[in-house]
């Protein structure tokens, strides 16, 4: 296994680190062996979320014994400092410690953001628990171009998680600076939530990126841990054969797939359209149904309000159907609606 350095934080963390998201649907004994097999590997980085359901129970379960072989992350929405503090506390009773190595900010939009670094923002008590130990280290987590840039202008923010993939480069120049800055680069959604189905050449192509810190694919069996590993471990230069396959991928989903830009905002009507596709994908894509179904459920503005105004698609750069793709997820979600029933 490589190591290298989370950015400013200094914690030496592999490579490859677990993506907390899939084992929601994990029993304990299967993370139980999922943690083993990356312990035997040498992986010890796990990133999980209190927004992931059970995914914090299950790594605290599955953790007894060897707290001490991974480095902890996790992450809260909460915006205020109240609550805040009780996520901290909870997320520190679900892992079964007293100490969570990175604490992050959970995917703020802009006013979000501003809401936690304001006087009784979230920020506040994330400082304190630092102050009294319970945590080490600070970060945030964005799908937002915008939310990026912003992010690393404040000092605070030790980490940046953003997807990054064959298919989704648009933070490149950001990754850039998170180099020059220091800031240590998570990569989420290496296959695009599950859309690019070649797990091995996605993975070399994130880590092939010398401002990619730490890549975190979901992972369920020891099989992929194997998987992923091997492929980042080949640091050979992407080969002719592997370049023509990545741009073949990009072919294929860049007609359909939405890169979370969010240039096509703000939605005429107010839907959050990039928050649509992300919730659709988890649907079909994750094998998390009702956890995508839920999340796109708390969404004020649902998909089927859209006036088809199309300016949401003049203003797409990669000149996607979004008009089409949003009526695609207001099915999806009525079928699935329909057939939990």
């Amino acid at each position: 296994m490589r190591y290298v350095m989370l950015g400013k934080t200094e914690l030496k963390v592999s490579k490859v680190g677990l993506g907390g998201i899939p084992i929601q649907k994990s029993t304990a004994d299967e993370v139980r062996e999922l943690l083993l097999a990356l312990k035997e590997q040498g992986v010890n980085y796990i990133d999980t979320a209190r927004g992931y359901t059970v995914s914090e129970e299950l790594l605290g379960k599955a953790l007894e014994g060897m707290h001490g072989d991974f480095v902890l992350a996790t992450k809260s929405m909460s915006r205020t400092r109240e609550a805040m503090e009780k996520d901290i506390q909870t997320s520190l009773n679900n892992l079964r410690t007293d100490y969570i190595d990175l604490y992050q900010v959970h995917n703020p939009s802009m006013e979000d953001l501003e809401k936690v670094v304001a006087q009784g923002g979230a920020l506040e008590a994330l400082l304190k628990a630092k102050e009294e130990g319970k945590i080490g280290h600070l970060g945030l987590t964005a799908h937002s171009l915008q939310v990026f840039e912003r992010a690393l202008t404040l000092d605070w923010v030790e980490t940046i998680m953003f997807p990054y993939n064959i298919v989704e480069s648009q933070g490149e120049e950001l990754m850039k600076e998170c180099t020059a800055r220091n800031v240590g680069f998570i990569c989420m959604k290496p296959l695009a939530g599950g859309a690019i189905e070649d797990a091995s050449l996605a993975v070399r192509y994130v880590c092939s990126n010398p401002d990619m810190t730490v890549v975190i694919p979901g992972m369920y069996s020891p099989d992929e841990v194997k998987q992923n590993i091997a492929a980042a471990m080949d640091e050979s230069p992407l080969s002719e054969t592997e370049k023509q396959k990545i741009e073949e991928i990009r072919n294929e989903l860049g007609t359909n797939f939405c890169r979370r830009c969010n240039y096509c905002q703000p939605c005429t009507a107010g839907i959050n359209i990039s928050g649509v596709f992300l919730f659709d994908g988890y649907l079909k894509r994750y094998d998390l149904g009702a956890w995508g179904y839920d999340r796109y459920q708390s969404l004020q503005i649902k998909a089927d309000e859209c006036v088809e105004c199309g300016e949401c698609e003049s203003r797409c750069p990669y000149h996607l159907p979004i008009r089409e793709m949003l009526k695609k997820c207001v099915q999806d979600f009525r079928e699935f609606e329909a057939a939990r029933r």
